[in-house]
């Protein structure tokens, strides 16, 4: 399928190339120099490209059946995240490990797409595992796991990390988000 979007662009792209080639070339009394139908087209197939990368995403990930996993990080006095690792229904489905700089941006606010792909309707366990350094600069690994029920709704999660204050321990949590 991917083979045949990639088919369909470059040929537009050739088709456009052509047509600008074939076009007569600019007088002196031409309003629009050859630069500008280049950057015309060049317009043009940027939109195009755009338009058919969220072809393909709606095609490869229909709403019906898409799962999308966020990763996100609040204050992170008591945890340095060094990699995640996320399992649907016992299937290892995504393992990421990160950089000073994206732990960085994660504590400013930012959220990481982490998964996306495809699920039946029904019930599935999500289990994610989050490996880093705890309190005392000690080796953490802990877990989060929640049973969702999938429906005909895109299904969307936040794997979130909080620090406790109260307990001075981090808390893992997966989080369903309501659209």
């Amino acid at each position: 399928m991917i083979y045949l979007f990639r088919l369909i662009s470059t040929l537009m792209l050739a088709t456009a190339m052509v047509a600008l080639a074939q076009t007569e070339p600019p007088t002196e009394e031409s309003d629009t120099p050859l630069v500008d139908r280049v950057e015309t087209v060049k317009q043009a197939v940027l939109e195009l490209n755009r338009d058919l990368l969220i072809l393909e995403e709606e095609l490869l990930f229909p709403t019906h059946t898409q799962v999308a996993v966020f990763v996100s990080m609040d204050v992170g006095e008591y945890f340095q995240l060094d990699s995640v690792k996320l399992k649907i229904d016992d299937n290892m489905v995504a393992s990421y490990l990160y950089t000073d700089r994206q732990v960085n941006a994660l504590f400013r606010g930012g959220v990481q797409r982490l998964y996306l792909g495809n699920l039946k309707s029904g019930d599935h366990e999500i289990t994610a595992f989050f490996t880093g350094k705890g309190p005392a600069n000690r080796e953490y690994k802990r877990g989060a796991t929640l049973t969702v029920n999938k429906s005909a709704s895109p299904l969307q999660l936040e794997l979130k990390i909080v620090d406790s204050t109260a307990k001075q321990q981090p808390e893992f949590s997966i989080k369903e988000w309501e659209l």
